[in-house]
């Protein structure tokens, strides 16, 4: 151009900025003979937009310094940066200056931007000042940015008040309250909303990718296949298309509903894989127990030029110990550069189920950094396999020190006790534990059917099905000792007759799970049972037991793996 103005300087900088070519439009920037509001407002847009905040935050203590009064944009992009940051003592730097700065209109736009930066910075109760200020000027990515910030902080209640009091609720809305609940441990209400997105009469807003990835994600936590094979079906239906992350998403799943070989052929059919992919299937495989293959897989990775990261190798180190791979997992161990309290937590499980306690207990001593907890639950629970009490002691005080509310250690080292038959240290652990106001959590498995879930506790006959239930369950448990079963009460914290043993551990919840699925499903079919904490010994072999009884697959997810019973066998080949 022959001539140029303040206009056609700012245009192309906004126009390298949009492309993300931010070195390009910094020079440009820096080469302006005059510059206007606007001009300081397209490069700090470009910092912002592209996620360079800090340089963002820097070029606005220029344009100040530089003698340029900030107007409504400038503030909404610096505000918007402050929040990217989450830095409360910023925010509330930011925030003083905003209210000293003269003539500024404080629209919509720029309210909206000040609740998300108090929101993203934990301030919640300024974020709310700000939205009830609003009043009718509220529009729809107010709402959301409230609800996000509730949702972030945890109080779903909130959240869920104001999403009931929207009237106008966009795809972004549903997203959040979905997301919001998979990600703080309420899997249930997050598919029993997508369900009521998807079926509910008037306008609602299409899924997308966002929404199914969140729906996928809850039904693994849930370890919900039937429903998840549902969404599945209407994202295929609807012709939602997924990148690699949404192809992620439904690994994740699969895996964690106890269907591996889906979550490979997932795998097999992505055009574009990244390292989230591989640490996916590679996680699933761990938990299912087949480290043979994970270890194939991480090599594929390694040949794709996709480097592994701390998952990968925590993956890869949990599939060696589900699996008994000694060497290899010691290989692989000694190839990570700086390891992590994750990867020390892995090497002591597997070492423990190795038998190898003394080197175990060693590693821990020689550990760079404090062990975290999973690295003495590691040790704790080798030590209940192969009943070393002393160590187990050791590992039990560290964990009563870093969690000192976490009942299911205190549990871990009683049942120790109990298998030792000390039983005045098994009353020692429960007084502790009144002493200390800790309460044992309460173990329940579940089972899905037809889209629902049926839960189970111990001794449980609130059950509609009750009496078949209990009934089924008779007529295996004399089956099982004509064939050689013999109860295991050794995990009862009471010393009581042995009779009594076997008819505590003959209700525990898993059992009541499996004899419902039995009841409800058709011959031949798999069985899948979730339980929220590790089986117990007794339940691990009479499932064994059944499995070979019934001739069916039963598939069992405790918090620590899966089980795949088939023929009075387990994948876990009894270490668990």
């Amino acid at each position: 151009m022959p001539r140029r103005n303040v206009v056609t300087w700012t245009a192309t900088v906004t126009g390298y900025a949009r492309i993300g070519d931010l070195d390009s439009a910094r020079r440009c920037f820096d080469a302006m003979p005059n510059r206007s509001v606007v001009s300081w407002n397209a490069m700090l847009s470009g910092y912002s937009q592209n996620g360079f905040e800090d340089e963002a935050l820097r070029l606005f203590h220029d344009m100040v310094g530089a003698g340029f009064r900030p107007n409504e944009t400038t503030w909404v992009i610096v505000i918007s940066s402050c929040a990217a940051r989450g830095d409360p003592s910023l925010a509330d730097s930011l925030a003083r200056l905003l209210h000293q700065a003269r003539g500024i209109d404080f629209n919509c736009f720029l309210k909206t931007a000040l609740l998300d930066m108090y929101a993203k910075c934990g301030r919640l109760a300024a974020a709310r000042r700000i939205f009830d200020d609003l009043g009718p000027r509220k529009n729809t990515v107010t709402w959301n940015v409230m609800i996000s910030a509730y949702m972030r902080s945890g109080d779903l209640a909130s959240a869920r008040e104001l999403f009931d009091r929207m009237l106008n609720k966009d795809v972004v809305s549903w997203n959040t309250m979905i997301a919001g609940y998979a990600q703080n441990g309420q899997s249930a209400f997050a598919v029993r909303l997508f369900k009521d997105m998807v079926t509910l009469t008037g306008e609602h807003p299409k899924p997308d990718e966002c929404t199914m990835a969140s729906v996928f994600s809850a039904c693994g936590h849930l370890g919900t296949l039937e429903i998840g094979n549902w969404a599945v079906a209407f994202l295929e239906k609807n012709q939602i298309r997924l990148s690699t992350s949404g192809y992620n998403s439904l690994i994740f799943m699969y895996s964690k509903c106890g269907s591996i070989t889906d979550a490979q052929r997932i795998f097999q059919e992505m055009e574009r894989k990244d390292a989230v992919s591989y640490n996916s299937l590679i996680s699933g495989l761990a938990a299912h127990g087949r480290g043979r293959e994970a270890l194939e897989l991480m090599s594929k990775m390694k040949e794709e030029g996709i480097n592994p990261d701390h998952v990968t190798y925590v993956g890869i180190l949990t599939a060696c110990s589900h699996g008994g791979l000694l060497q290899e997992g010691r290989r692989l161990f000694d190839m990570i550069e700086a390891p992590s309290n994750d990867h020390y937590a892995c090497m002591v499980d597997l070492l423990g189920r190795a038998g190898e306690l003394e080197e175990a207990d060693r590693l821990i001593q020689i550990m760079p950094m404090k062990p975290h907890a999973g690295v003495y639950g590691s040790l704790l629970n080798a030590c209940r396999i192969h009943k070393r009490t002393d160590l187990a002691e050791m590992a039990a005080y560290g964990l009563f020190e870093i969690e000192p509310d976490n009942s299911g250690n205190y549990v871990l080292l009683s049942n120790i006790y109990a298998q030792a038959g000390r039983w005045e240290d098994v009353d020692r652990v429960r007084r502790t534990m009144r002493k200390r106001g800790v309460m044992k959590a309460t173990g329940w498995s579940w089972v899905e059917h037809e889209g629902e879930l049926h839960k189970f506790i111990a001794g449980d006959r609130s059950h509609e099905r009750c009496s078949e239930i209990y009934q089924l369950l008779a007529n295996l448990r004399r089956r099982m000792q004509r064939s050689g079963y013999v109860a295991d009460g050794s995990c009862v914290l009471r010393d009581v007759v042995e009779e009594d043993r076997e008819e505590m551990v003959g209700v525990h919840s898993e059992k009541l799970a499996v004899c419902f699925a039995l009841i409800v499903s058709e011959a031949g079919e798999a069985i899948r049972v979730m339980k929220n904490m590790r089986v117990c010994w007794d339940c691990h072999t009479a499932i064994k037991t059944i499995s070979k009884l019934e001739g069916r697959e039963i598939i069992v997810r405790d918090n620590n793996r899966f089980h795949h019973f088939v023929e009075g066998q387990c994948s876990c080949k009894d270490y668990w």
